[in-house]
């Protein structure tokens, strides 16, 4: 999997701050751009953040690369819908070589892995004899696998990244997905580290686990790190 951040809204900590301070400033945003420092834009960013104001993190946006992702994680990832994608075409691009995504509980064991890859096989060569028969490739398509790797670029606003990265951080989110979520927020904490100091999953970021009972253990181990750390700063004082 590959995932490169592409373009991103200029100095986005600037941009939520200037925002944030027009609401409540008689002059223009361009003006109050000028007057706001790093610092400031930070402590402003932070402040927002904590307060639960998500609504001026929507004038920033980042727009992803993604190569090498199957479609399985394609079907969950356009069910966040504020957002924008553009997907490789399996009607207008060829299929004939496709590269497939096998799942590491497979690739793990050799009987299905050889199955695996060998009715990936079969499907190529189907693919591939119903196309020179003359069956459109839009037609031809539908014996592809979910498996079958694709590309897509992804834009997002700063607060519909907050709500996927609380989801499909989470260690139950399915496993694809989890990894693309992941490099997601290592690519956009390079560059707006303040913006995404709280992003994550809710166990991590709020002190709590939205999967109820069906929990992994990661808020416990979380809790007793915590408090080990507060009965070691105990003892120093």
């Amino acid at each position: 999997m590959q995932v490169k951040l592409l373009r991103y809204t200029p100095e986005p900590e600037k941009t939520v701050a200037m925002s944030a301070r027009l609401c409540y400033s008689p002059i223009g945003a361009a003006e109050l751009e000028e007057n706001i420092t790093d610092e400031q834009a930070g402590r402003l960013v932070r402040k927002l953040i904590d307060m639960g104001h998500f609504s001026t993190l929507e004038h920033v946006v980042f727009t992803f690369a993604v190569e090498g992702v199957s479609r399985v994680l394609t079907h969950q990832l356009v069910r966040h819908r504020i957002a924008s994608y553009s997907q490789q075409s399996q009607r207008y691009v060829k299929e004939h070589d496709f590269e497939t995504i096998m799942p590491p509980s497979i690739a793990a064991k050799p009987e299905p892995k050889a199955k695996f890859e060998e009715l990936a096989a079969q499907i190529r060569s189907l693919y591939t004899e119903w196309t020179e028969a003359g069956i459109p490739a839009e037609d031809a398509r539908y014996i592809l696998p979910n498996a079958a790797e694709t590309k897509i670029v992804i834009t997002m606003n700063v607060r519909s990244l907050y709500n996927f990265f609380r989801l499909r951080c989470c260690t139950r989110a399915q496993w694809e997905i989890r990894a693309l979520a992941e490099k997601m927020l290592t690519e956009v904490r390079l560059v707006a580290p303040v913006l995404f100091e709280k992003a994550g999953p809710s166990c991590v970021t709020d002190g709590i686990c939205t999967e109820g009972e069906m929990t992994c253990g990661r808020l416990a181990a979380l809790q007793s790190k915590a408090a080990r750390e507060q009965e070691e700063l105990c003892r120093k004082i």
